[in-house]
C-alpha cells in the first residue's frame, strides 16, 4: 500500500492507526524516515535535498540515487512476503507515482490519497513546529495533481482512525 499526501496531511497518524487495526502485521516506511536517515551533508544540499524558505523542496541526483535504492529495498521486502505501507509525498505528481510503479513491477498495490485542505495542513504544520512554514500549504494540492488512486480519504475533518477504518474496509 502506498499512501500519498502533502506534509502535515495526517498520513503518518493514519498509517499508525492502520497498523493497529489491521488483523495482520504491516511494516511502515515513510519518506520522512528516509530523509532523516541521510547524512546531514545531504540535507540542505543541491545534490541531496534542500528546503526553501517558503516550504519549497528540491532534490538532486544523489538523493534520487539513494531514493532508488530505498525503493528497491522496500520492494524486496514485499517480494519476500512482508506487508508494507509506504508513507510518501509525491512532489513530482505522476512522475513520483511512476517511479514506484516501475519499481513494483507487477506487484499488487493499493494507491491511497490523503487529502487535507491547505489551511488545516498549515495549522498542523505550525503546531508540529518541526517543518518549514509553507510546506504544508504548498503541497496540499500539488502532490495529488495527475496521480491515480484506488481510494482517497480526507483528513481535514476526519480523525486518523476513521480514515484508517475506511482504508482497512477497502482491503477486505
Amino acid at each position: 500500500m502506498i499512501v500519498n499526501g502533502g506534509s502535515s496531511s495526517g498520513k503518518t497518524g493514519i498509517v499508525r492507526c492502520l497498523q493497529a487495526i489491521l488483523p495482520e502485521p504491516w511494516l511502515a516506511f515513510g519518506v520522512d524516515d528516509f530523509v532523516a536517515s541521510m547524512p546531514a551533508a545531504m540535507q540542505a544540499s543541491d545534490d541531496g535535498i534542500d528546503f526553501g524558505p517558503n516550504g519549497e523542496v528540491s532534490v538532486g541526483p544523489q538523493f534520487r540515487q539513494l531514493e532508488k535504492a530505498w525503493t528497491a529495498g522496500i520492494v524486496a521486502m514485499v517480494e519476500a512476503g512482508a506487508r508494507v505501507i509506504v508513507d510518501d509525498v509525491f512532489l513530482g505528481g505522476p512522475s513520483s507515482q511512476n517511479r514506484w510503479k516501475e519499481a513494483l513491477g507487477g506487484l499488487e498495490v493499493l494507491w491511497v490519497g490523503v487529502r487535507c485542505t491547505p489551511e488545516v495542513a498549515a495549522g498542523r504544520e505550525l503546531a508540529r513546529g518541526d517543518r518549514n512554514v509553507g510546506m504544508a500549504a504548498s503541497q496540499a494540492e500539488l502532490v495529488h495533481e495527475g496521480v491515480y488512486y484506488d481510494l482517497e480519504v480526507d483528513s481535514t475533518h476526519q480523525e486518523s482512525l476513521a480514515c484508517a477504518q475506511t482504508i482497512a474496509a477497502h482491503l477486505k
